[in-house]
């Protein structure tokens, strides 16, 4: 199936709202709806509509990583963010840590956006995966 001029054009520039959107969502989602998973398919979808368009070559050059790489970098990223648990040898696994550094105004950071951060890039690994496998590449 041959793209549409329309669609091969905006695609590129299309292809960066949702990244966008998907970041807020990934950073909000501490203290409101949104997290890893929501802002993970709001970039895939970002993705799959480039890979529609332009073709599975096409979105691993934008990618620059493959799929699986995506979803490895995520989980390790996950489950490592429970292992700064372990300096506190009375805490469970996932009991999260916080730090509050100051650029002029506190910055929440902790693990939970560590992990929050691995499930977003194993989500986007994931159905960009599964969509690389559904589109034929003549």
């Amino acid at each position: 199936m041959d793209a549409s001029l329309i669609l091969r054009v905006s695609a590129p520039l299309l292809l960066w709202v949702p990244a966008i959107v998907s970041l807020y969502l990934l950073i909000r989602g501490h203290n409101e709806p949104g997290g890893g998973f929501v802002g993970g398919l709001v970039a895939s979808a970002g993705l799959v509509f480039f890979v529609i368009s332009r073709g599975r070559q096409a979105a691993l050059r934008v990618m620059r990583v493959p799929p699986a790489g995506w979803c490895g970098i995520g989980l390790l990223l996950a489950a490592g963010s429970g292992l700064l648990a372990w300096i506190d040898p009375a805490a469970g696994y996932l009991t999260h840590r916080w730090w509050f550094p100051d650029v002029g105004f506190k910055v929440p950071l902790g693990t939970a956006l560590l992990f929050d951060v691995g499930v977003y890039l194993t989500v986007i690994g994931t159905i960009t995966a599964m969509v690389f496998a559904l589109v034929d590449e003549d």
